[in-house]
């Protein structure tokens, strides 16, 4: 990315990342050290992952679980501190194994340092993709 490159410019890279379903370069977004939260997560689920690996560990099924086919509605604030952004937006697509429809709204804190995802706090309801048999994303349920 280039030098220049925005916290908006970065997170919107990253949402075209996972549609390519590009796991890899999605990770490579991250700063070594970055934290991954989930401050809604089930019991079960990880709330919080720290460090790169742990991240990549993570995502690295998260297209045998769910196809995204877009992000509609995506819009991003600005905070006093040009460092962080709040995104709000939907994911739609389908959950792989049952075929169901998946259609998730998100509200995300992202914080970015030297072009890389520093602390990224995903608002989102869990309780979309928790239907038997559904496991999503390296969970531990």
């Amino acid at each position: 990315m280039p030098a220049n490159t925005s916290p908006a410019d970065l997170y919107r890279h990253s949402l075209q990342l996972l549609l390519d379903k590009n796991i890899p370069d999605w990770v490579g977004l991250w700063a070594e050290d970055g934290i991954l939260e989930f401050p809604f997560a089930p019991r079960g689920w990880p709330g919080r992952l720290e460090g790169k690996e742990s991240i990549a560990a993570y995502m690295r099924h998260y297209p045998d679980h769910i196809d995204l086919h877009d992000f509609p509605d995506v819009r991003i604030h600005q905070t006093t501190d040009p460092e962080t952004i709040v995104v709000e937006m939907r994911g739609v697509g389908r959950l792989v194994e049952t075929a169901s429809p998946f259609d998730v709204r998100y509200i995300a804190v992202v914080t970015v340092q030297d072009r890389h995802f520093t602390t990224y706090r995903d608002y989102w309801n869990p309780l979309a993709v928790q239907e038997p048999g559904v496991d999503f994303a390296g969970s531990n349920r």
